[in-house]
């Protein structure tokens, strides 16, 4: 049984006034901002503003953190909207479940910065992370909605640049088709209170700026996965991109791929953002619990 918490959350995301007009991209970031702001940060969570790569990021470190393990932090938005501090609540609580540093990437957004320049400032931090003399193996990299299909297409890029792989990555909700032709897009729309082909579509022209969305590097559910680390998905059974998580991990696992498909009850669209959901709590302590496992300290 979903928790009495998660109805109160699909109700108030279906009580939202739906616009007359489409707002601008300016008034949608304001407001992601403004939305995300009210959402606590952890306690004791001390945030370090700093360059990775070429691009701002924070750092991310809590009490009880075991140096030396870092996850690498790509956020969602659509490639539209988001930041490193629109993330920083959801990234801090991973960080403490991990046990580890989080480095939350403010990456170019569209459509301003097309495809590929998200992939470019990601694969650029990752490269930093390595030039701080850390190891590989104690780094991971986790992502939600698009900020987890850009992780896919990061592994992608460390994998053709000859680059050491991560130990293991995180998908929450991740959005690895941008042509959104899973069949949950049409079977989970009148469940799902977030995510809709028609804002999902519009979002895939402004990243891609005329790109094929077909293309493997922009939607992973069509590229070779050979070679790529470990991999965690967590998918709500009431989300429009279902099918995403669960063709992506059919195709890793024919591509001989270790990964882990987490298909959890009546959750929405990346539930583990919102703290007061019993199964957040839940969620992010097994992604800690995977982290740990995959990145052990010597």
């Amino acid at each position: 049984m979903p928790s009495p918490e998660l109805a109160q959350i699909i109700a108030l995301l279906r009580s939202q006034p739906v616009p007359s007009e489409r707002p601008s991209i300016a008034t949608l970031r304001q407001g992601f901002e403004r939305l995300t702001a009210t959402i606590p940060t952890p306690a004791g969570v001390v945030v370090e503003e700093l360059t990775a790569g070429h691009r701002p990021a924070e750092r991310l470190r809590s009490p009880g953190i075991e140096r030396g393990r870092v996850v690498l932090y790509l956020h969602g938005g659509g490639f539209l909207l988001g930041s490193a501090k629109t993330h920083r609540s959801l990234a801090a609580r991973i960080g403490q479940a991990a046990r580890a540093e989080m480095l939350v990437l403010d990456y170019r957004l569209a459509p301003e910065h097309s495809f590929p320049a998200a992939i470019d400032d990601a694969i650029a931090a990752y490269r930093w992370l390595l030039d701080q003399g850390l190891s590989a193996g104690n780094l991971a990299i986790a992502g939600d909605s698009a900020g987890g299909g850009l992780t896919v297409s990061t592994l992608l890029a460390i994998r053709d640049a000859r680059l050491p792989q991560p130990a293991a990555a995180v998908l929450m909700s991740p959005w690895v088709d941008l042509a959104g032709e899973g069949a949950s897009m049409q079977t989970n729309a009148a469940a799902d209170p977030m995510v809709q082909k028609e804002g999902l579509l519009g979002m895939s022209r402004a990243y891609l700026h005329g790109t094929d969305p077909h293309h493997p590097m922009a939607s992973p559910i069509h590229a070779d996965l050979t070679g790529l680390p470990p991999l965690l998905v967590q998918v709500g059974t009431a989300e429009t991109l279902l099918d995403d998580s669960v063709r992506l991990a059919a195709r890793a696992e024919a591509a001989g791929v270790a990964v882990t498909l987490e298909k959890w009850d009546d959750m929405i669209h990346v539930w583990q953002a919102f703290p007061q959901l019993p199964e957040a709590q839940r969620a992010v302590e097994r992604i800690g619990e995977y982290v740990r496992e995959k990145t052990p300290l010597a």
